[in-house]
This record gives C-alpha cells, structure tokens and sequence, in this order.
C-alpha cells in the first residue's frame, strides 16, 4: 500500500504550532526521509536580523597556475560538444521544433527524466542551435576528446562522455542507467576520473584538503564521501585523525574500507542528508562535504544538520557545483533524477519547480549565513581560470548563537498530534524560502 504523507494542511498546522512558541518568529515544516515513511523535519528563526560579517572577503587567488589557463576553453568545447549531441537526438527523432511535453512524449522519456528533456531544450534555445550535420557532430566529439586530455581526465572518462552522449535517448527512456556507464563492470576508475583525477579536481581536492589541514584537527566527519576522491588529498594533508567516513551507499563505504585499509583512524557510517542526521558521536572539529549536498533536498535544514554536528568554532568545508554545464544535464544529470519510487521526489528548497540541481556561488554564501555559519570563505576567487568550471570550495565556521531545540521539540509534542510532531527542529539565523511553495 502507498504510505499516506501528511497533506500541506497538516504541515501548515506544524508550522503555525511552532510559530507561537516563546522566541520562534518563524517556521518553515518539509518532509525527511525516516525509513521506509516520511517524517516531519522543522526550521525555526527568532527573527533577528543576521549577525554582521557573517560573510568575509574571497581568500586572493591561489589555485590558478599550473596549467589551469586552459580550463575555460577546454570546458566550451565540452559543453559544445554535448550541447550539439542533444540537438542531434532531438533533431534525428524529429522533435526539434516541439513543446518539452511533446518532446519528452514522443522520446518516450521516464517520469523521472522529464526535467532533464526540458533542461536540454532550454540549453538549445539559450544557445540558438541549428540541427548539427554529422560531420559537425563529430568534429565536437574530436574536440571534446581533445579537451579531455588537456584537462588529464583519464580515457575511460573519454569513453565515457562519449558513451553516454551518444546513448541519450536510451538513457532518458531508462533503458540504460548512467550508473552502468560510470561504474563500468563494478570499477571505479572512471568515477575516480570524474572526481579525482583531472586539473580541476586536484585543485579544488587540495584546497579543501588544506582547509582541514589548517584546522590542525582531531575528529573529521566526512559526508558523502563517495568513491574516496576528496578523502584521498585530504589524508595526505593531515597527520593522526579520527576520520568518520560516511555515505548513503554500503557499496562505498565497503570499497573505502579495502582501499583505506592500511589507514589508522578510520571509521565507516551510514548516512543520508536527507534522513535525520543525528550521530551517536563527539561533536566534529571538521565536517567535509564535497559534491553531495546538492543532493540535499532542503539545503538550509541539511546545513543546519551539520551545525549541529560541529563542535563550537568548528569548521565546515563544503565543495559545490554551482554551474549547470550542458555536459553535466547530457550525462550526470541522471544520477540526480528522482528513483521511480522516491518517496519525497525533488527539492523543497529555493530549487523547487525549476529544472535544476545546483544553488549558485551567492545563493550557497546566503544559505551558509542564513543557516547559522560565518566567516564564510569561496575560493577560487573571480577571475582564476578555474572559476570557468563553476566549482567551488566553501569553508564556513559553526556559529555560536543558537540554544538547543530540544525545549523545542517538547512544547511541540504538547501542542501537535503525536502523528506530526517534528522528527527535528532545527535553530537557524533565517529562513530562506519562497513562500509560494511552502506550508
């Protein structure tokens, strides 16, 4: 039987129960992952103004060099590349001039992947394209080759890119999982390609690396840690550590215990940003985030989560996308669609209802503020080569005015039915939502 989530009435009696509680102006209610069921996750604000300074001036720039002068030209003819790859799916299926309904129905597109189809043809209306002759088509596969090995991605992530561009009917109708392409015969190799091995992802690896060397820390919380890619620079930056490797996925967490074997200091969880986040643990001199958080799905309760993680003057260190490339909406993009049968499918944030994954660089700064963080810091600075790629490094420290919900969460359960009383409730500066969305 389908589990019955509470409607946007009953959440909006959660939030006006919270909103007159003593010293909550505000309350933002959305839905968390608990098990196989849904349960009630709540923001609240006092409604003072945000504390001055909670965003300092960019760090000057110092991960240019090194060959990174070739970044932005190397990623334009990538996305040029995939850009002409979907006009040429759309164009041969003979759906160039059509709505994004008509075109993702005549594709015979998943449910799943239907923002994705969208996304493609608002890539080739922003870029004005023409139907590519083949010849064109595969002079921008040669470019992107080309490119590939001066950014030093590895060739299976070569074949890769080429794969899935030239499989994307497949896989937007689910016939294909982008998986199989990036986890080719169970191996990591070409996902380590994607997040380790090339220019960009050694620097942007080493910047957050240095961020927790600097902390000199004791206990590191990794979230999302993945295929280990970020994991790697760090531990070669630190000395002795206690290191809390988690993810939401066994199969990583198994692959980082063979591969970390030799490691003292290492420890493995389970855990999912979109859960309750609460861990049986010490509070984190360090917690590090690098290419999951955009997975989150209310990205303010999440960073609020790891506040709360965090030890007083502790350090965030958060490694985003912020850039949408059209390479990224013809390949990774179907990583992030929602599971046929996800339970909370898509964003409950600034994101939702709009087609896209990423926050931006000054929507990530706002979100760290508004979420209780200062000293927030981005590197690379403007104008560094590597700010083409759109990828950035964050580093945040935990802020130090907010008290404990669990007063909170008491007065809750005496005002609410048992059925909607706050799983959580978080304490943060603001709220940053559009109220057309929420409860």
């Amino acid at each position: 039987m389908p589990v019955e989530l509470p409607s946007r009435d009953d959440l909006r009696l959660v939030r006006r129960a919270l909103e007159g509680l003593p010293g909550v102006a505000e309350a933002e209610v959305l839905l968390i992952a608990d098990g196989p069921r849904a349960a009630v996750s709540a923001l609240v604000s006092d409604g003072r103004p945000l504390p001055e300074r909670s965003v300092v001036a960019s760090p000057p720039a110092r991960l240019g060099g090194g060959g990174t002068q070739v970044v932005p030209g190397c990623l334009a003819a990538m996305d040029r590349a995939a850009v002409l790859a979907i006009a040429h799916t759309l164009h041969t299926s003979g759906l160039f001039r059509d709505s994004a309904e008509e075109v993702a129905d005549a594709l015979g597109a998943a449910p799943r992947h239907r923002w994705i189809v969208r996304r493609w043809l608002a890539a080739l209306a922003s870029e004005h394209l023409a139907p590519p002759s083949r010849q064109e088509l595969a002079r921008a596969m040669r470019d992107l080759d080309a490119a590939r090995q001066k950014l030093g991605y590895p060739a299976e992530m070569g074949r890769f890119f080429q794969t899935a561009l030239r499989s994307l009917p497949r896989l937007v109708r689910d016939e294909i999982s982008l998986q199989s392409l990036l986890f080719a015969g169970g191996g990591m190799i070409t996902a380590r390609g994607n997040y380790r091995d090339n220019l960009i992802s050694r620097h942007l690896n080493r910047a957050a690396a240095e961020a927790v060397a600097a902390r000199a820390p004791a206990r590191v919380l990794e979230i999302g840690a993945g295929v280990g890619a970020t994991t790697d620079a760090v531990l070669a930056a630190v000395g002795e550590v206690d290191y809390l490797f988690t993810d939401v996925s066994a199969f990583f967490l198994d692959a980082a215990r063979e591969r970390f074997a030799h490691r003292p200091g290492l420890r493995y969880a389970l855990l999912d940003v979109n859960a309750a986040m609460a861990l049986d643990e010490q509070p984190f001199d360090v917690v590090l985030a690098a290419n999951v958080l955009h997975n989150a799905r209310h990205a303010g309760r999440t960073l609020a989560a790891i506040r709360e993680l965090l030890a007083p003057g502790g350090m965030l260190v958060l490694v985003e996308s912020c850039v949408e490339h059209h390479l990224v909406s013809a390949s990774m993009h179907f990583l992030m669609s929602p599971r046929a049968d996800a339970l909370l499918p898509g964003f409950a944030d600034v994101r939702q209802g709009q087609d896209r994954v990423f926050l931006g660089r000054a929507e990530w700064i706002r979100q760290l503020a508004a979420a209780g963080y200062r000293d927030v810091r981005v590197e690379p600075a403007p104008g560094d080569p590597l700010a083409a790629a759109g990828q950035y490094v964050f580093t945040a420290v935990r802020g130090d005015r907010h008290p404990t919900p669990a007063p909170l969460l008491s007065k809750a359960a005496e005002a609410l039915p048992s059925h909607l009383v706050p799983r959580e409730v978080h304490t943060v500066d603001a709220l940053i939502r559009d109220r057309s969305h929420c409860p």
